[in-house]
């Protein structure tokens, strides 16, 4: 948890300062589509920082060139990553580029319909940046799994780096454009290093970002092959990086980062967004917390055990409860459709859970909070 950013004192006042070392220290933040709070990737900051400016994220991510310090790629999932994790990835964009990663309906637009490809390249090197919508034949098309031909070939031009997100519209469509247009020379012209190395990086930062982990949870973070891992997590231990030790009722061995932090307590309160680091890896947050979590968002209501977009409670060092939220926008109100408190929650559980309620409302700019039944 320390590892996370748990535990210390909320800040007065969230600057970019605050913000950058969050994003340092958690490495990327998991984009999601689901509007129904907020978008998964505002979160995480909020979780660890209380009230900020979203748009000091907006601005890392999607603003001028020059204010660039995100680009997204695809590490855990869809992410938001520091800028100088570029180089570290460019060994999956090779990949891509061979038609040996990204989904396989995209994989032809390595070789065979390569061509396609380039044609929209080359149209988004003459007109600047464009998203599926401005083509004729991606209009009208919605959701993950409705792509035609034209989306999947961005899709792979993306996976392979050749172009990145330029900006988001309204409706949070991606927009593409050529990848020296949008991301600073100074990362570009960055060495690439080997696959061997690369991988090791990234174990490397898992490992700073968790604390303690087994090879399961630090390769789940950059969605590493078991066999990346594994050679990346020997390399390291060899080198006194990584230090293998047991935990209590983990029937695997794990690896304590050498300088991780062991505060004797924690002491917090906050709303985690399901695909918040703490918790996305729902068999190592079940380790941790004795907490079986799973997202309902594609069960159908009448089979839903907590709610459609149920945020844990974390109290302390333990998740206390869970929280289905929504944000009524038009009635400026944080709706609270369902509780449900775990085990043995603390007697203050409700009245610490109903400041971080009010907390979320007001840097959400909603009026109210209902509690259900109310």
């Amino acid at each position: 948890m320390a590892a996370q950013g748990f535990g210390r004192p909320l800040p007065p006042r969230v600057g970019p300062v605050q913000l950058r070392r969050t994003i340092e220290r958690l490495v990327l933040h998991q984009i999601d589509s689901v509007n129904v709070l907020a978008r998964a990737h505002y979160l995480p900051a909020f979780s660890r920082l209380g009230s900020y400016d979203r748009g000091l994220l907006e601005a890392a991510a999607w603003g001028a060139k020059r204010e660039r310090r995100l680009f997204e790629y695809w590490a855990h999932e869809a992410s938001l990553l520091p800028l100088d994790l570029h180089p570290l990835l460019r060994w999956r964009m090779a990949r891509a580029d061979r038609g040996e990663a990204g989904w396989k309906a995209m994989r032809p637009f390595a070789t065979e319909r390569r061509a396609e490809a380039e044609a929209i390249l080359a149209r988004i090197r003459s007109d600047g940046p464009l998203a599926a919508s401005d083509f004729e034949e991606g209009r009208g098309t919605s959701g993950w799994w409705a792509w035609g031909h034209t989306k999947q070939a961005l899709e792979w031009l993306f996976w392979a780096g050749h172009i990145t997100t330029a900006t988001r519209r309204n409706s949070f469509e991606r927009v593409y454009d050529l990848t020296e247009r949008v991301i600073p020379a100074a990362t570009l012209t960055l060495p690439t290093p080997s696959e061997t190395d690369a991988q090791r990086a990234l174990i490397e930062r898992a490992a700073v970002a968790l604390g303690v982990a087994t090879e399961t949870d630090l390769r789940d973070y950059f969605r590493l092959k078991p066999e990346e891992a594994r050679t990346a997590v020997l390399a390291l231990v060899e080198d006194g990086e990584l230090i293998p030790v047991a935990v209590a009722g983990w029937t695997k061995t794990a690896y304590l980062y050498r300088d991780a932090r062991r505060p004797r307590q924690i002491r917090g309160a906050a709303l985690l967004v399901p695909f918040d680091p703490l918790v996305w890896e729902r068999a190592r947050t079940e380790r941790l917390f004795g907490f079986r979590y799973r997202i309902e968002i594609y069960v159908p209501a009448d089979k839903r055990l907590h709610g459609y977009y149920v945020l844990p409670f974390l109290l302390d060092e333990r998740l206390v409860a869970r929280v289905d939220l929504k944000a009524d926008r038009q009635r400026k109100c944080l709706v609270v459709q369902q509780i449900g408190l775990e085990p043995g929650a603390p007697a203050e559980t409700m009245e610490r859970l109903e400041v971080e309620l009010r907390r979320m409302a007001d840097w959400l700019g909603l009026e109210t909070v209902r509690l259900p039944g109310l």
